[in-house]
């Protein structure tokens, strides 16, 4: 995934975002258990001051006396961390053992309106916090009825195990559902991309030539996109095909004009040859510029959306059996090596085109030998053409870039090469000049597929 990549985006702002939740869940996890565990405790130190509340007595010398003790033996060790504690006015305290030699302080003192109520403000022993409980009973079988006040605590240390075991716990756990989150979140973004998934593919179908038009159901969101792009595929099309008629026209509509001038250089070339001369030679360089501008209109026509392929291995062989049929041609020995399956990214007039150019090329300047070969791999491939002709220097190689003519005594050279580079570069081709091996000239087509 590439920075700007919508799945990168969703996928950072999701792993955000479930990180986020995370976080506060598990803070707020904490938070709730912290509390429900002092609730729980608080209700267990309540349910031991009903207990000491239900069997608190005097005894007959007026002494606080408690029938049954709690059974939990932390009550019994000395700052065991469990602790309870009875007192009314003018008594001698009740303390569990676990006290020791200390006393819990109350907040106040004992009075009727003591009700029961659980409270973290006690001061413990040792700087520790307690959790405390209080309960006020009044003695309905002593003479004044005195107010007792039973106080049941807890050492907040003994809770410290509990929360280190949550604390254990919750972020594995939170690790735990957040790589389920994450690879909920990997499936729910990859359906969410599935509709443009599917239209990569709809339009590399039609870049490829295999369709014309996108078809398939889309989401309601994605569906005016198809149909606006359906709708400029047309109207492209429509425009080259506008485009391809318009060059025609003007090639026929020139084609009289200059077939005229060549008849009346031939008319006059007995009485005036200079004249006629003149006049053919310019006839020609008009009939060379308009086939190239021809060709260059032709070329940016064929830069459209959808891409054309067309196997090289035929349009060869077609246009080698014409090269064998023309006057003159038997003197050439022909070697043709095309791999099968080569497709060159063009339609078939414009491969024709740029071929048949190379080719007559080579047929006219070859003193005995014309060799051709095609290779092809994956995404790209060659073409190459050579003779054993006299070949081009640098700077001839240089004039055809120009548009210069190579030779002035042979016809259409020099033009054809030209042509060719533009239609190359059309359609994604490049044409190379270089020396070849059989020690003429070299004209190589290399292509890339996009």
């Amino acid at each position: 995934m590439t920075r700007g990549s919508l799945r990168l985006r969703l996928s950072v702002a999701a792993a955000g975002l479930v990180a986020l939740a995370l976080a506060l869940g598990g803070a707020g996890l904490f938070l709730i258990f912290e509390a429900a565990l002092d609730r729980r405790t608080a209700d267990e130190l309540n349910h031991t001051a009903r207990l000491l509340a239900g069997g608190v007595g005097f005894d007959p010398s007026g002494a606080i006396v408690v029938e049954t003790p709690p059974a939990d033996p932390r009550y019994a060790t000395p700052y065991g961390g469990l602790y309870w504690q009875i007192e009314s006015q003018g008594r001698k305290p009740l303390r569990s053992r676990s006290l020791w030699d200390r006393s819990i302080a109350l907040p106040r003192a004992p009075d009727a309106d003591m009700a029961h109520h659980a409270t973290t403000d006690l001061e413990g022993f040792d700087g520790r916090p307690l959790i405390a409980v209080f309960r006020t009973v009044r003695i309905a079988s002593a003479p004044d009825r005195p107010l007792v006040v039973i106080t049941v605590a807890m050492d907040r240390g003994q809770l410290a195990a509990s929360r280190e075991m949550v604390l254990r716990l919750l972020p594995v756990s939170l690790g735990a559902l957040g790589l389920l989150l994450a690879i909920a979140m990997a499936a729910f973004v990859h359906r969410a991309l599935s509709p443009f998934r599917t239209l990569r593919a709809e339009l590399q179908r039609v870049h490829d030539g295999r369709d014309e038009r996108l078809h398939g159901s889309y989401p309601s969101e994605v569906q005016p996109l198809v149909d606006d792009l359906n709708r400029l595929v047309a109207q492209q099309e429509t425009a080259l095909g506008r485009a391809r008629t318009q060059a025609a026209d003007m090639a026929h509509g020139l084609k009289t004009p200059l077939a005229v001038l060549d008849a009346l250089a031939r008319r006059i070339e007995d009485s005036h040859p200079a004249l006629g001369a003149e006049i053919d030679e310019q006839s020609l360089a008009m009939q060379e510029q308009v086939s190239r501008a021809l060709a260059r209109a032709r070329s940016a026509t064929a830069a459209g959306l959808q891409k054309r392929a067309t196997p090289v291995a035929p349009v060869l062989d077609q246009l080698v059996a014409a090269m064998r049929r023309l006057p003159g041609s038997g003197r050439i020995a022909w070697r043709v090596d095309a791999q099968p399956g080569a497709l060159y990214p063009a339609s078939e007039g414009e491969l024709l085109e740029m071929l048949g150019n190379l080719v007559d090329n080579a047929r006219k300047w070859a003193k005995g030998a014309v060799a051709i070969g095609v290779v092809a791999k994956a995404g790209a491939g060659t073409i190459t053409i050579e003779d054993d002709g006299p070949g081009m220097a640098a700077s001839e190689i240089a004039a055809i870039d120009r548009g210069r003519r190579w030779d002035e005594a042979t016809p259409g050279t020099g033009f054809g090469l030209a042509i060719t580079r533009d239609l190359a570069a059309s359609t994604g081709g490049r044409l190379r000049l270089s020396a070849g091996s059989l020690g003429g000239l070299r004209a190589t087509i290399e292509w890339e597929n996009g």
